[in-house]
């Protein structure tokens, strides 16, 4: 009789949790048919024919190689990185001049002095803004936003005030010597140097992804070129 009684039980909790079950994917998908969720879903949609003008995905909606590269870039604007690794632009140049040029991904100030830049540093600068501005164009197109300053724009912010002190850092110069040649606080190169190490490696990511063995060991170079003396001591800035 008791073993009858348990069984039940058991029967009519089963019972009570799968009929709460029920209820509770029903009203998760009202939520996912509430107004508010179908208003992103334009968004949604504009973002996607974003990446297909781009080729991050193909007219199916899979993902092409291009978007595979982008999963791997989490410290920058992804899109623009990866048009700059896809159309090989990092070929060129040498470890050091790949990540000062990548310092214009992960800083944005305005500054007092104006770095001086070898031609090739010049040169690179222009092609990512020229690279920048035909993804904004296309964003643009497409309403996802409404103009260059409302993306990671790369020719009225101020995102280059940082590639001549990352270059010299990158050559060997001290500390003391790179922080003359600007007037951004210490802490914040610091912190911009320290980020570039996460971009280099999600670069060095993508160049595995990619098939690209000697965008791969330039980007291992220039991660040994900056982590060293100060910028890399645990103890400093926290």
């Amino acid at each position: 009789m008791a073993s009858y009684l348990n069984a039940n039980v058991k029967m009519q909790f089963e019972m009570q949790h799968d009929e709460w079950q029920v209820k509770e994917n029903i009203s998760q998908l009202k939520q996912l048919m509430s107004d508010q969720n179908l208003q992103l879903l334009p968004d949604y949609e504009q973002r996607i024919q974003v990446l297909k003008d781009l080729g991050f995905v193909d007219d199916a909606g899979r993902v092409q190689l291009k978007g595979k590269v982008a999963c791997e870039i989490h410290s920058a604007d992804e899109l623009v990185l990866t048009e700059l690794i896809l159309e090989n632009v990092l070929a060129e140049y040498e470890p050091e001049e790949i990540v000062a040029l990548l310092s214009a991904f992960v800083f944005e100030e305005k500054t007092e002095n104006t770095p001086t830049l070898t031609p090739r540093l010049e040169k690179g600068k222009e092609t990512i803004i020229a690279i920048s501005e035909k993804v904004n164009d296309i964003q643009i197109k497409h309403q996802v936003i409404l103009s260059s300053e409302d993306a990671g724009d790369f020719s009225s912010k101020p995102r280059f005030n940082l590639v001549e002190v990352v270059y010299e850092w990158a050559r060997g110069m001290s500390f003391n010597r790179i922080t003359d040649l600007t007037d951004v606080m210490e802490g914040t190169i610091v912190r911009v140097i320290s980020r570039l190490d996460e971009t280099c490696r999600e670069v060095k990511n993508a160049a595995k992804l990619v098939g690209d063995p000697s965008l791969y060991t330039k980007m291992q170079t220039a991660q040994e070129m900056i982590k060293r003396d100060v910028i890399f001591a645990a103890s400093l800035y926290m």
